[in-house]
C-alpha cells in the first residue's frame, strides 16, 4: 500500500468532475430547491476546486470540501435576496423520461425477436409485409411475435 495516509487516490480532475459536481449540485439543491440556481452554484465550486487542485484534488476531506462549499454558496445566494422556490411538482419532461425508462425497462425482458418486430412496427414505422422481409421471416410471425411481445409488456407495464 504507497500514498499518503488519509489522501484520496490519484485522479485527474477531469474524472473526477462529475461525482464531485453531482455532489455539489445535490448540496446546494438541499438549500435551494431550484435546479438552475444549483447547477450555478455547483458550476462555481467546481471552477473554485480546479484552481486549487494540486492542493485539494487528493486530501481525504475533497469531498467534504465540495459539500461546505456548495452548501456555503446556496446560503449567500439565499442571503442575496433569491428565497428559495418551493419544491416542483415533476415536470411532464421527467415524467416522460420516467416512462420512457420503464418501457425501456419492460422491452429488454422481451425475447430478441420480439423486440425486433415491435421495434419495426411501431418505432420505425414499417408494415407487417416489410417487418418479415427485413427479418427473413413469414407475416404470420410477424404477427405472432407482435401479438407475444404486447401481451408481455402489458403485463410488465401493469402497476
Amino acid at each position: 500500500m504507497t500514498g499518503t495516509v488519509g489522501a484520496v487516490a490519484a485522479e485527474s480532475f477531469d474524472e473526477a468532475f462529475w461525482p464531485l459536481f453531482l455532489l455539489a449540485f445535490k448540496a446546494a439543491f438541499r438549500v435551494l430547491r431550484e435546479t438552475a440556481a444549483a447547477e450555478d452554484v455547483a458550476a462555481d465550486v467546481l471552477g473554485r476546486l480546479h484552481v486549487r487542485w494540486a492542493r485539494l484534488g487528493h486530501v481525504s476531506h475533497r469531498d467534504a470540501w465540495v459539500v461546505r462549499a456548495a452548501t456555503n454558496g446556496a446560503i449567500d445566494v439565499v442571503r442575496r435576496g433569491r428565497p428559495p422556490a418551493p419544491p416542483q411538482e415533476p415536470t411532464a419532461f421527467e415524467d416522460e423520461v420516467a416512462s420512457r425508462l420503464l418501457v425501456a425497462s419492460a422491452l429488454r425482458r422481451l425475447s430478441r425477436r420480439q423486440r425486433e418486430v415491435l421495434g419495426l412496427l411501431y418505432l420505425v414505422g414499417l408494415s407487417e409485409d416489410d417487418t418479415a422481409g427485413v427479418l427473413g421471416i413469414g407475416g404470420g410471425s410477424v404477427r405472432r411475435h407482435a401479438a407475444r411481445g404486447l401481451e408481455r409488456l402489458r403485463r410488465g407495464l401493469d402497476p
